[in-house]
């Protein structure tokens, strides 16, 4: 029996059939990680995947539906570090998943260089503000504020973790897309593949979805756009079989 803590509870990942811990008040993950395990590329049976800023580890359990191979999260906060463990145990993934808990600026040393066929990182989307602009929900500001990474630490050790030819898929703003598009050149990831998500028709893109290739040669794909509402402001067909598996 796993042990839930204060305000934890249980939730379904309705279209995997798995279960994660979450909390209001501490950490409870968004369509934009959802979305991003399903953008990533995975191997299948051969290869190694490593999920940096892994939260309460979504992702990870996530992408353990779409491939056989070994998955590492790793995330810096220890609340969400032991919400994330006591996930792949209830779910009898101990085999499959492992997180660490540390910085993910560590992680090139820790792990070693250019041993990774993918990386994905779902990372905090703002900048730091003055102190007293800073949530106050201490896991919350961490989660959202490039507090402990910025923007070029996740670029830079997902291309140092990346084997020749590996891919790294990052979720973010589109205000931000210039920004990892110079980050990735910088440090030999060639965008690759670019999706724009929409709240609904009519409205500006609120997310985009771009992965890389590791000394790649330059060759963008612009995926169709993603809509997750309809004007009835039901999730569309395409949102609700990522979330639920309908056909």
């Amino acid at each position: 029996m796993i042990e839930l803590k204060g305000d934890e509870r249980l939730d379904y990942l309705l279209a995997e059939d798995l279960r994660i811990i979450q909390s209001p008040s501490v950490f409870a993950f968004s369509l934009d990680a959802v979305l991003l395990a399903r953008f990533a590329y995975v191997p299948l049976q051969r290869g190694k995947i490593i999920d940096l800023c892994t939260g309460n580890g979504v992702v990870p359990l996530l992408l353990s539906t779409r491939t056989k191979v070994d998955i590492i999260g790793v995330e810096i906060q220890e609340r969400l570090y032991d919400m994330a463990q006591r996930s792949i145990e209830y779910n009898n993934l101990q085999e499959r998943i492992r997180y660490i808990h540390d910085d993910l600026n560590n992680m090139p040393s820790v792990l070693g260089q250019e041993k990774y066929d993918v990386v994905t990182c779902n990372p905090p989307y703002f900048a730091t503000p003055k102190r007293d602009e800073i949530n106050e929900n201490e896991h919350l500001a961490i989660a959202r504020h490039e507090i402990y990474c910025t923007l070029e630490d996740v670029v830079r050790v997902s291309s140092q973790l990346l084997k020749q030819g590996g891919k790294a898929a990052f979720v973010h703003r589109p205000g931000r897309l210039l920004d990892i598009v110079q980050y990735m050149r910088k440090y030999r990831l060639e965008p690759k593949r670019l999706q724009f998500v929409y709240p609904k028709q009519g409205k500006d893109a609120n997310t985009i979805l771009i992965e890389g290739m590791k000394d790649g040669k330059a060759d963008l794909k612009v995926l169709p756009p993603l809509f997750v509402y309809d004007n009835n402001n039901e999730y569309t067909p395409d949102v609700r079989r990522i979330l639920y598996g309908d056909k």
